[in-house]
């Protein structure tokens, strides 16, 4: 661990920690803005879902020799647009579709891993390596992000009464379907990309974590989109700093820091109701 009052500037004088930095903020805005609508309407394991499909999709790039992030994004894509038509098929029954889309990637990622030659590839995307970011990927990264940012931005309104309300927000005139696809392909690539950074294992807690502990301490729809983005930043410095200083993997220090900030502002939501009461 580096001595001295400059740490940052220590970590940030590595080429490749900047590049990490960078990504991870990018990621760490996008992931939460995604996940707020995702929690809101009840999907929180949908994150699980794709990610364990962008798993099948990175052995598949590793198999046929490109780009695994480009496998993850394909059959992501793919999982994504399933969920949507699974859901549509048994409107009752809508979490069914996360299930069978969970157990189809595990099914397909259990089979192709026997083909795969090089294991210690694979085990960087389950559990991260932030580090390893190509010039590709860090351009797709750029991309998606600010597609995501003015997505939320341009769609801001309907997003916020089909979060609470979908049904109505079809009947007050919203295009439910179209922007369920738009947001359905969004959430898709944001998972596979995010998987070189946190890991497919735990790509879905960067989309939770963020928004729960944005629940605890927001009170309006806005302020829980800024506090989830806010949040998400925090654990991405936090996470690559532990990562960079105390050699662990960057997704589960990145998890871990928002495991403990989530547990710290419930005990002090909590302390503060029964000094209130």
């Amino acid at each position: 661990m580096p001595s001295g009052s400059t740490m940052e500037t220590t970590m940030l004088q590595y080429e490749f920690m900047r590049i990490a930095l960078i990504v991870g903020i990018l990621l760490a805005i996008a992931v939460p803005i995604i996940g707020v609508t995702v929690v809101l309407k009840r999907l929180s394991m949908i994150g699980d879902a794709l990610s364990h499909a962008s798993m099948a999709g990175i052995l598949v790039g590793l198999l046929l020799n490109f780009n695994p992030i480009l496998g993850a994004m394909l059959i992501s894509l793919i999982a994504a647009l399933s969920i949507e038509f699974i859901r549509k098929r048994f409107e009752r029954y809508a979490e069914l579709s996360i299930a069978i889309i969970t157990s189809a990637g595990l099914g397909l990622a259990a089979v192709l891993l026997g083909f795969v030659s090089n294991a210690t590839n694979f085990n960087s995307f389950l559990f991260g390596s932030i580090v390893s970011i190509t010039t590709f990927e860090f351009i797709m990264v750029i991309v998606v992000t600010f597609m995501i940012i003015g997505v939320a931005l341009i769609l801001y309104r309907s997003l916020f009464f089909m979060a609470f309300d979908e049904e109505a927000a079809k009947l007050s005139g919203i295009k439910t379907g179209w922007i369920n696809l738009i947001f359905t392909i969004l959430t898709a690539l944001v998972v596979s990309l995010a998987s070189r950074t946190v890991g497919a294992l735990i790509v879905s807690s960067l989309m939770v974590i963020p928004v729960t502990c944005s629940l605890v301490v927001g009170r309006s729809y806005l302020q829980v989109v800024l506090y989830s983005a806010l949040f998400g930043v925090f654990f991405m410095i936090a996470g690559l700093m532990l990562s960079f200083y105390q050699g662990v993997k960057s997704g589960g220090s990145i998890v871990m820091v928002g495991i403990v900030t989530l547990v710290v502002l419930m005990v002090i939501k909590g302390v503060m109701k029964r000094i209130k009461a």
